[in-house]
């Protein structure tokens, strides 16, 4: 299937000639470029026209996973026919392996993988192993170790109708797979049989596929997982394995016998040094995870013997999603998005995981090999792709440098212009103070049904604003990086609503957002030199103003800084050239008009939010008490019930009753 654009509009400003130039570009095999292009001027748009003419399969990759959230849902509306897939960290919470020398404390590694997003992960992989019309959002998780796409596309399961069937062979398969059989209610990545009738729940789908049996497969049904309606009759399907990381019999001897071999030259080594603590730990730990391995398949850090079951020399890069590309396309187009932040994490990655792995190392807690369970190097990064283009309003020297051509787009399909900025004092001697100024810009932007981004220098700050507003009977809310990945998106969501009106950040709200409903920007302390109020970071703040009509930004400052006076220069110079274009042509600003979409929902994912429940909530859990006041049936069948009376609602349009049963699932779940 051909991967084909759906818009209900067509390039406009610099977006053609943007597009012709890096559609040149990589038809003359170009194998960096760079995309210049102002906030608001619809480089997603004009990536999704060049990713339309070349046919490519496409990686993009963004700095956090908010961003990447947003962009997948921008080009699932691009291609709504393709398979537009979400890649990003499993983890809602991650604390590596570490040892503190100084404290002689070790840490263990600790993990809680969020099962929705590891099944977006899995859709993915698949996805790249089976079709061409595939486009990829993902975070820098990208970099990371993932299984051998061949190991993991060797074990896949084809079942197709009047198939002979050898049961105890597909099961034996199955376990191998990764999958675990069960008699209760499947969930994904478990499969039952019960008599002539066999059912799965594969990884990536919210599906059971029903098969009757007898010596062959008589019929293959796509099941409701919850009202156990028949979707459709199958003639095949195609099952992955449960997990990324295969290791067959052979591979797990071979590696085995790496592994042991690796483990005697090592504690040689501590032997030959005098280090008898570290002989004795790293003897018991690797011999008592091979054990592990041996008896029950799997151990605690497994992930730090990759090499040896991936049969890798040292030092070799891991298998990683841009693997997954190669396995099934000559070649792919990997978009880096805002590469002046994207890229330094990229290259900060390989660093700060090599430093934890060798303290480790030379204190007997792991093996050497564990230092190529890692993310790749930047050289290693760039070798994997062959076409690259970065896009960003501010590119480092680095961008402009290395790159074949670079595109320029300044001028926005919308007649949008930079907004104006206004620097105010942030010290009350002679007038109000920045905070006592900003409620006042903030009272008025709410009497005109508009949104702000206020942005801080600190986590504490944005947290002590946000009270400090909410005191004030202003709704607002704070983001920054230890709100969790979900909850962001959510917050988001809220703003452009309405529901929230103020939205106080750090970092968080430097790149990327596609917020319209924002008319004013307000970066506090301004003139504070440093990282977070350099002329990059100003530029790109400014520009979360640019995508409404009436956006303006003020700047708190009690000094004219350099970086002031280069963002506000660069701001001005993008202005004149955006006025002169629609001077020509007769173009009035219009502020961008978006859908509002839960991208959560749109994914499948729910968010549990934290914190006291509100006097709606206590109303909810008070009349759903009442509800089910009589009713003895256990609560997992009260929420399969209603589960089922949710989706038929839905089904026929009646959103608000599915809503409430929505909400009453959640407060069952609570109590379960």
């Amino acid at each position: 299937m051909k991967l084909k654009l759906r818009a209900d509009y067509k390039p406009n400003g610099d977006q053609p000639d943007a597009i012709k130039k890096l559609v040149q570009g990589i038809k003359s095999s170009f194998d960096k470029q760079t995309l210049l292009g102002v906030t608001g001027s619809g480089k997603t748009f004009t990536i999704a026209n060049v990713i339309e003419e070349t046919q490519l399969p496409t990686l993009v990759i963004a700095h956090n996973k908010t961003l990447a959230a947003q962009l997948c849902s921008e080009f699932r509306q691009f291609f709504p026919a393709s398979a537009v897939e979400y890649f990003v960290s499993y983890y809602d919470y991650y604390q590596p392996e570490a040892y503190l020398p100084s404290s002689d404390t070790y840490i263990e590694k600790e993990a809680q993988i969020n099962k929705e997003i590891e099944r977006l992960r899995h859709a993915c992989t698949q996805s790249l192993l089976t079709r061409k019309d595939v486009i990829i959002i993902a975070s820098v998780s990208a970099i990371y170790g993932l299984g051998s796409p061949e190991e993991y596309k060797k074990i896949t399961l084809h079942l197709t109708k009047n198939q002979k069937l050898d049961r105890r062979g597909m099961l034996e398969q199955l376990i191998e797979m990764q999958f675990t059989r069960t008699n209760a209610d499947l969930i994904r990545g478990q499969f039952r049989m019960r008599g002539q009738v066999f059912e799965i729940m594969p990884i990536n789908e919210d599906i059971i596929y029903r098969f009757e049996i007898s010596d062959k497969i008589d019929l293959i049904e796509a099941v409701d997982p919850i009202t156990r309606i028949v979707k459709r009759e199958l003639p095949g399907i195609w099952l992955f394995p449960a997990v990324h990381y295969i290791i067959n019999d052979d591979i797990r001897e071979k590696a085995f016998h790496s592994i042991r071999a690796e483990l005697k030259t090592q504690l040689a080594l501590f032997k030959k040094q005098k280090k008898l603590l570290e002989y004795e730990r790293l003897k018991r730990r690797v011999n008592y995870d091979l054990e592990m391995i041996e008896n029950v398949g799997y151990c605690s850090g497994i992930e730090n013997y990759s090499r040896h079951f991936d049969n890798r020399k040292p030092g070799e890069a891991p298998f990683n999603l841009m693997d997954y590309f190669k396995a099934n396309n000559k070649q792919f187009l990997t978009i880096i998005d805002e590469s002046h932040v994207t890229l330094p994490q990229i290259r900060a990655m390989y660093k700060g995981d090599q430093a934890r792995k060798s303290t480790l190392v030379e204190h007997g807690f792991r093996l050497p090999s564990a230092r190529d369970n890692r993310p790749l190097k930047f050289d290693e990064f760039e070798k994997k792709n062959d076409l690259t283009i970065y896009t960003s309003a501010t590119p480092t020297e680095f961008e402009t440098k290395s790159s074949n051509q670079i595109v320029e787009q300044i001028v926005r399909p919308t007649g949008l212009v930079d907004p104006e900025v206004d620097i105010r004092p942030i010290t009350g001697k002679n007038s109000r103070s920045q905070i006592e100024d900003l409620i006042i810009e903030i009272e008025k932007q709410i009497k005109k049904g508009e949104r702000t981004l206020v942005t801080t220098l600190t986590k504490r700050m944005a947290e002590d604003l946000t009270d400090h507003l909410k005191n004030k009977k202003i709704n607002v809310s704070y983001l920054h990086s230890d709100v969790d990945t979900l909850q962001r998106i959510e917050i988001i969501t809220e703003l452009r609503r309405g529901t929230i009106d103020v939205l106080v950040g750090v970092n968080l709200l430097r790149e990327g957002l596609d917020i319209p409903e924002v008319s004013l920007v307000a970066i506090l302390d301004a003139d504070k030199e440093g990282f977070l109020r350099n002329d990059t970071s100003l530029i790109q703040t400014i520009g979360r103003a640019a995508r409404n009509a009436d956006g303006r930004v003020l700047l708190y400052a009690d000094n004219i800084t350099g970086s002031i006076k280069r963002a506000v220069g660069e701001t001005e110079r993008r202005r004149k050239k955006q006025l002169a274009y629609n001077k020509k042509n007769g173009i009035t600003p219009k502020t961008i008009e978006k859908n509002i979409k839960n991208i959560l929902e749109e994914f499948g994912l729910t968010v549990k939010k934290k914190g006291k429940k509100s006097r709606s909530q206590e109303i909810k859990q008070t009349v759903l008490e009442l509800d089910l006041q009589g009713d003895n049936r256990p609560i997992k069948e009260i929420i399969r019930d209603k589960e089922m009376q949710m989706k038929e609602a839905a089904h026929k349009l009646e959103f608000e009753l599915a809503a409430i049963l929505r909400d009453e699932i959640r407060l069952l779940k609570i109590n379960l």
